[in-house]
């Protein structure tokens, strides 16, 4: 059964995943504003047109973020243990977002509000070099992803997300993948069969 853990606990953890040096009155306020938040699978805590109020620092579970094009549902990224799942444009400019977040798995989240997390910024230059760093990590996450999508083969891709991400090859449904890496589901098993076959 999923339990919350204190705080304090995940702020420390929090800053430490990150590398940013935070003193223990710092990493207070950041605990204090936490919202820990437990979700059961197939919950979206942001939906397309709402504004994402939160940065969710994920303590357990699986989440996915998609949006649509052309009326078709596209994944964007996965998050799970020690990832941060959020809408960035609509959190950082609190304006309507074009995406969504939904749990595949039964999820124990921490969000972060927007409002006290930028209260906390204008009073401390360690929470601003913790967004800082946030921000630079998830925009490079997402460049990468772009760069892999439009220079790597599939079974390349395959293999990036299968080294940097296994867990998502394990937990997430197929379909889900074969969107993330810009596949059809039926070249993405045919990659896989490959791979597994290279690796007896």
């Amino acid at each position: 059964m999923l339990k919350f853990d204190k705080s304090k606990d995940i702020a420390k953890e929090i800053c430490t995943l990150l590398g940013v040096n935070m003193n223990n009155d710092n990493q207070k306020r950041l605990a204090d504003i936490l919202e820990p938040i437990k979700l059961i699978r197939g919950k979206k805590p942001v939906q397309e047109g709402e504004i994402c109020k939160f940065l969710f620092y994920v303590k357990h579970g699986l989440l996915v973020q998609t949006y649509k094009k052309n009326g078709v549902k596209v994944t964007e990224s996965f998050a799970h243990e020690g990832d941060f799942a959020v809408c960035i444009e609509s959190y950082f400019r609190q304006e309507p977002s074009q995406m969504e977040i939904q749990t595949l798995e039964p999820s124990i989240l921490y969000g972060i509000p927007y409002d006290k997390l930028m209260e906390l910024a204008h009073t401390s230059f360690e929470i601003c070099n913790m967004i800082f760093t946030i921000e630079r990590t998830m925009l490079y996450i997402l460049q990468r992803h772009a760069d892999a999508m439009r220079f790597e083969s599939a079974k390349d891709k395959y293999l990036r997300l299968l080294k940097e991400k296994p867990e998502v090859i394990r937990r997430a449904p197929m379909h889900l993948i074969a969107s993330f890496l810009q596949i059809t589901p039926e070249t993405l098993s045919r990659v896989r069969t490959q791979v597994n076959s290279e690796e007896k």
